[in-house]
């Protein structure tokens, strides 16, 4: 999966010198949490909806209307833009993003290419791809089992559940301390068959229970 799958290209822009209070509109009107900042053409940063509140001069009720119609007619993008915006090209494999973005702590990565800004994608984003790789909409059933790191594992279990005519929805691999688990999603509601198939090749099955010690 690349990122020029998965993002979003109906974004909104401002430039450093929109008011805050027409970006607040902006944000309101298209309901979005985040406006990129565009400057001259080029990407200089982005600006949240919390930001925007945060500034408005209404959350000083100290503040008279005269004032605070003055504060609000000079405040501009620029004073509270965040420029900590990170680029990505759309040829970018969706980990990598969602690794950077995890890294750095940032909630969205604009998408740029050929000298231009394409779109953007954030943790929504992230998290629907995530929901959408496990299956999990597609209904069915999980099965978790420890793995070796050795060749041929997942060949030998998927080949275990497709011999017993049961369709694979989605596959996925995740590490615990030590321990590497494989999560499979099949399409049925009763995965007994399955799970006894597998134990009798040698793997063993994980459910919630086998972690409830370490979650308490």
């Amino acid at each position: 999966m690349f990122v020029g799958l998965k993002m979003l290209k109906d974004f909104g822009e401002v430039t450093p010198d929109t008011l805050v209070r027409d970006a607040d509109k902006i944000m309101e009107d298209s309901r979005r949490w985040m406006l990129l900042v565009m400057d001259g053409g080029g990407l200089v940063g982005y600006v949240r909806k919390e930001d925007i509140r945060a500034a408005l001069p209404l959350m000083e009720p100290s503040l008279a209307t005269q004032e605070s119609e003055s504060l609000l007619s000079q405040l501009t993008v620029d004073k509270i833009l965040r420029k900590d915006i990170q680029e990505v090209s759309p040829e970018t494999e969706i980990e990598a993003a969602a690794d950077l973005m995890s890294e750095m702590n940032l909630g969205a990565l604009a998408v740029s290419g050929g000298g231009e800004v394409m779109g953007y994608i954030n943790r929504s984003v992230m998290l629907e791809v995530l929901v959408e790789e496990m299956g999990h909409r597609q209904g069915g059933s999980r099965i978790t089992f420890e793995a070796e790191e050795r060749p041929g594992v997942i060949y030998e279990v998927t080949g275990v559940i497709s011999n017993m005519g049961y369709n694979i929805i989605s596959l996925g691999a995740f590490y615990h301390k030590e321990r590497r688990l494989v999560v499979i999603r099949v399409q049925t509601e009763d995965v007994s068959p399955i799970v006894a198939a597998l134990q009798e090749h040698g793997y063993k099955t994980v459910g919630p229970e086998d972690f409830m010690e370490e979650w308490r």
